[in-house]
């Protein structure tokens, strides 16, 4: 009997959780660096580079994340097809416009190591525009990861109380 309680307990650890985390207001940046841990599996205690123990993660609202500055209008995307005269460039606001998912793709992609690994955490990454999931992905979901950046609240969303008791700086 010890070797099936060791079995399943072997089973628990190996196995791959899925993981939620919400992208609204969120920097593309710090969304990458909390999804690439979980890709990895640097998370577990079980962790070894050259394992692959990594976990599912699901990505929502990646239509809604948030750059910091100017840079929906001054980071640039180039690719070069390979041919001559086939380089190519996008800024961010027209890559996201043709596909809401593609800078966090993109991002996580670049923060991943440069191995022969990278293409199956890829495949273990999921990504959404809104915050519908399909059915069979969300009963598999365990855990939410935290957003990395506090969202602010809006003006609308404060109470007459809240927006009162703020101190007033000048007064006209």
């Amino acid at each position: 009997m010890a070797s099936y309680t060791k079995a399943a307990q072997q089973w628990a650890t190996f196995a791959r959780a899925w993981y939620l985390l919400d992208a609204k207001m969120q920097p593309p940046g710090k969304i990458a660096a909390a999804t690439v841990i979980r890709l990895e599996g640097r998370h577990k205690p079980i962790y070894h580079a050259l394992s692959d123990c990594g976990d599912h993660v699901v990505i929502i609202n990646t239509r809604h994340i948030a750059f910091s500055g100017n840079k929906w209008e001054q980071k640039v995307y180039s690719s070069h097809t390979g041919y001559p005269g086939g380089f190519k460039q996008v800024t961010a606001t027209q890559l996201h416009l043709k596909d809401p998912t593609a800078i966090v793709k993109l991002t996580v992609y670049r923060m991943l190591p440069k191995n022969l690994q990278r293409r199956t955490m890829m495949q273990r990454l999921h990504l959404f525009p809104e915050d519908v999931i399909p059915e069979d992905i969300e009963k598999n979901l365990l855990q939410e990861i935290p957003q990395p950046r506090a969202v602010p609240k809006r003006l609308d969303e404060y109470t007459p109380e809240e927006i009162a008791a703020f101190p007033r700086v000048w007064t006209p």
